[in-house]
């Protein structure tokens, strides 16, 4: 059972989400956010380690240079190197690896990933306070999942999915493409001014003077890189479609799971498990077929990159200095620094090639939390957004509260249906009159409730709540969040509205004295509040936070299914008591109405749905007999639950 608040009529402008619907919105919310001293300040920082990372590559060249060259010249006759000056060069070379490799390349990374993690935490709650808005986002998307609304956007699938994994990969893809961006730039400027200054004239090229040297190395980088990046961008786009595949076959997967988990006492009960793993075969088919597929990519792409990585180093870096070399118009230090500077160009450049597959998941993380964004959009407008798929015609207004409540011809409809299965025609309920709501199963008991209280999308007519009054549902199943007990029974308060004292009364007058010494715990002997407690000790959680809020209109759905008839009793009790004045609807199943001690009846008027009408009797009308179908007791005859 939830506590719920109804806010229709109102809808705000804009969401939390709305500049993220585009890429570019996406891409950018975060750096223009009252985050952005935040953002840019790690972007800067990492842009100067990428910065000294480039100068380093240029060092490192130079030393390589001067290393090979000292190992060449070791036995000359003339000028020998002497071992002294080649084990300095060494140490040196070796110094500039570890600089470069742990002081930048290193702590870049442990910026990058600080950067990755403050972005992903801003994007996460975001997202958070769109869905748990008070338009109650995340139950339209839900219920509009199940009414596969086609919406602009489409009704998202895997929302979990898409927050967790899709903002964590679509994040970590934008900052590793922009270091790549960044890089190639740097790289540019700091080892391919070093290329252009050790330049030297070729032969047959006297018309590019000293410059000709610099030129062959770029006509190198130029006919070898763009070339296989156009090869892994075609194969990156094949890796994105699988990806989008492989992203909704997991999650398909993953949410039959879930409902497993969710369903195990009924799955146990029904012997059901055989037609279980059934279901669990065909969605992990889909996995397996999705993932052979990406494998045999992922194996052809390591193949391709190996190959390209030869060639760049050992054969594109050497061959541009090579002729010069051979015309002795460089020293072989000046060749080999060359050739080393040839290759850090080219690996700089052909970054795009190595995380060609991590760009391609970009694309489709970014396409599914925009996807998101635009459901969120599109359902800050319930009534329109149901009305795709029927009628969406419900209005909600306010009056005085002594005027109680009225319900004007309340239609209440399925997706896609002309005709209601719940008419209600004109009805009125007094200020702190009890009302008891019967039917057979699946007349739509709970379904009006839900309507009443604003969670029902299809039907006509209009509903006329009192006006600033404390209201409460208590939807059928209860639920319990993972929370303290103290913040089970203020919700939708903070903890902060009531003291322990008053909290610990109402635990002690619905029956919950056991508990009181817990109030600031999650649970009990390592188990949640949710796992600990049975269905009864539940529903008189929710018996607490009634006392505690103390409702002017209350709605309860079979509020005492899991209690034997002296604790029903007892719960009716403690609320006329501690709620004098307050209107309650109530569904309830029993073969007896629950009166006081002293033998009055609780409920003052009869609500009884037959054949799709609702008709308002007195409870004398009642026929002896099961109200509805009971949820408990073993020797009970057997009825389905009502929904």
């Amino acid at each position: 059972m939830h506590l719920w608040k109804r806010n229709w009529e109102k809808q705000p402008e804009s969401t939390p989400v709305s500049s993220m619907r585009s890429f570019w919105g996406l891409m950018w919310a975060y750096w223009f956010s009252d985050r952005w001293r935040e953002a840019w300040g790690l972007a800067a920082i990492i842009i100067v380690l990428t910065a000294l990372s480039a100068m380093a590559s240029v060092w490192f060249a130079e030393a390589s240079g001067e290393l090979v060259s000292a190992i060449a010249f070791m036995h000359h006759p003339e000028n020998p190197t002497k071992l002294r000056s080649l084990l300095i060069t060494a140490a040196t070379l070796a110094g500039i690896v570890v600089l470069k490799e742990i002081g930048f390349t290193a702590v870049r990374h442990f910026f990058s990933t600080t950067l990755h993690r403050k972005w992903r935490a801003w994007l996460d709650r975001r997202f958070n306070d769109a869905l748990l808005d008070r338009n109650h986002t995340h139950l339209h998307l839900q219920y509009g999942a199940e009414d596969h609304i086609p919406s602009e956007a489409g009704v998202p699938d895997n929302i979990d999915q898409r927050i967790q994994e899709s903002l964590k990969g679509m994040t970590g893809g934008a900052i590793g493409l922009a270091m790549g961006i960044s890089g190639v730039i740097l790289s540019l400027f700091f080892v391919g001014g070093k290329i252009i200054e050790t330049s030297t004239k070729v032969t047959g090229l006297e018309f590019l003077g000293s410059y000709a040297s610099a030129c062959l190395t770029l006509v190198a980088v130029i006919a070898y890189v763009p070339l296989n990046t156009f090869l892994a961008a075609k194969l990156g786009a094949i890796q994105q479609n699988l990806d989008v595949r492989m992203q909704w076959a997991e999650g398909s997967y993953r949410r039959q799971l879930t409902t497993l988990l969710h369903n195990s006492f009924h799955v146990a009960a029904s012997g059901g498990e055989g037609a279980q793993r059934g279901i669990h075969r065909r969605r992990y088919r889909d996995v397996d077929r999705t993932w052979a597929r990406l494998n045999i990519l992922t194996a052809s792409y390591m193949g391709f990159e190996l190959v390209y990585n030869f060639f760049a180093s050992r054969i594109v870096a050497y061959a541009p200095g090579l002729l010069p070399y051979a015309e002795a118009r460089l020293s072989l230090q000046a060749y080999v620094t060359g050739a080393e500077l040839a290759n850090a160009i080219i690996n700089d450049f052909s970054w795009f090639i190595h995380v060609m597959p991590d760009i391609a998941r970009l694309r489709a993380n970014a396409s599914r939390v925009t996807d998101l964004a635009k459901a969120i959009e599109d359902a800050q407008k319930p009534r329109d957004f149901y009305a795709r798929t029927g009628h969406s015609e419900l209005r909600y207004t306010r009056q005085d509260p002594e005027f109680g409540l009225t319900i004007r011809h309340l239609e209440l409809m399925h997706p896609g249906e002309d005709e209601p299965f719940v008419s209600t025609g004109r009805l009125h309920f007094d200020r702190g009159e009890w009302t008891l709501l019967v039917g057979e199963s699946g007349s739509g008991k709970s379904s009006l409730l839900k309507a009443i209280n604003g969670f029902w999308p299809h039907g006509r007519g209009a509903v006329v709540l009192p006006r600033n009054v404390r209201s409460l549902y208590a939807a059928q199943d209860v639920k319990l969040p993972a929370i303290s007990l103290k913040e089970l029974i203020c919700l939708p308060e903070p903890i902060e509205a009531y003291s322990d004292a008053e909290v610990i009364a109402a635990l002690r007058k619905a029956g919950l004295t056991d508990f009181v010494g817990n109030l600031g715990k999650e649970g009990r002997d390592s188990q949640r509040w949710d796992q600990l407690l049975s269905g009864g000790q539940k529903q008189k959680v929710v018996l607490a936070r009634i006392l505690l809020h103390r409702p002017e209109l209350l709605f309860l759905d079979e509020p005492t299914s899991a209690l034997d008839r002296p604790a029903s009793i007892a719960f009716h009790q403690a609320i006329r008591d501690r709620c004098p004045g307050a209107t309650v609807i109530s569904i309830m199943h029993g073969a007896k109405l629950p009166k006081s001690a002293s033998g009055e009846e609780f409920f003052d008027s009869l609500l009884t749905i037959a054949d799709g009408t609702v008709t308002k009797t007195s409870p004398s009308t009642l026929m002896i007999g099961p109200i509805g179908p009971p949820r408990v007791g073993p020797h009970t005859q057997k009825w389905p639950v009502d929904r």
